[in-house]
């Protein structure tokens, strides 16, 4: 995986699938790093991917702008929240030994994705108007896109507000970015339209993964050669994949990719799991 223009290949198609489901593609760098690197420290790893989650991010962010359907309130709010936890949890990754790094993300990934393919299982439905609430922590919003769509949906602002926090802990100290989190909870939780969560969930990532990278900058985790070769070619192959990642995600039913990324984190998280208790 340390031939350059592997990376570039490996950047593409983490931030085409990243952003095609609004979760950055954390989830699937961090154990490709932890299985092509075995002596790689987990600070590092940690902070190569959430560089990488930022990029895609941000880039991500911009094409999904340009089709309105951004819910910025909700995303700045969301956002603010999530940078305390996401400072904590980059000092946390110090700590952790690779060992146990490995066993606890192998255990997440077979989680989420058993999560991911029992949910896609169920019969999907048309989305529709949710009943307007506006009483206590509730929100209504009304979104209409770049092509005239109309969302209406109301969201608990404080549950929301919660869900941000522990997801700003999260993403930083494994790495994943947290869209992969952020996106369900706001849309099985929250009641957000599936393409606005999306949408939003990037909106929100490029906030907290920027603050992280900044918290990395600083404790110097990228001062390795290895390290910026990592950042420069995954980097270049991740801006370009962010948008062709959200071009698609009007034309290729989502179900189908989350089933496929289901499964090969399922074998993934038994080969990181096997490493850690090795």
């Amino acid at each position: 995986m340390d031939n350059f223009f592997v990376l570039i290949f490996i950047g593409l198609a983490i931030g085409t699938c990243g952003t095609l489901i609004g979760a950055g593609g954390g989830f699937l760098l961090v154990p490709l790093l932890l299985l092509s690197f075995p002596d790689l420290p987990p600070e590092v790893i940690t902070g190569v991917s959430i560089a990488i989650v930022a990029a895609n991010a941000i880039s991500g962010t911009f094409a999904y702008a340009k089709s309105g359907r951004v819910d910025y309130k909700a995303g700045f709010l969301f956002a603010a929240f999530t940078i305390p936890g996401s400072i904590i949890g980059v000092y946390l990754t110090n700590y952790i030994p690779r060992k146990a790094f490995d066993i606890g993300f192998g255990v997440l990934l077979i989680v989420l994705s058993a999560y991911l393919f029992i949910k896609n299982r169920k019969k999907k439905t048309v989305e529709t108007a949710v009943a307007i609430r506006t009483d206590g922590s509730w929100r209504h919003h009304t979104l209409v896109d770049k092509k005239g769509h109309s969302f209406s949906y109301s969201y608990n602002q404080t549950l929301g507000i919660v869900i941000s926090v522990l997801v700003g802990f999260i993403s930083p100290l494994l790495g994943i970015g947290g869209g992969i989190i952020h996106v369900p909870a706001m849309v099985q939780w929250l009641h957000f339209p599936v393409y606005i969560a999306t949408a939003t969930s990037h909106f929100i990532l490029a906030i907290m993964a920027t603050i992280s990278v900044a918290v990395h900058i600083f404790n110097g985790d990228y001062n390795s050669a290895l390290a910026l070769k990592l950042l420069i070619g995954l980097g270049i192959g991740v801006i370009p994949g962010a948008q062709i990642g959200a071009a698609l995600s009007h034309r290729i039913p989502t179900g189908v990719i989350i089933k496929v990324l289901a499964v090969c984190l399922g074998l993934v998280a038994l080969r990181v799991l096997w490493n850690g208790l090795a």
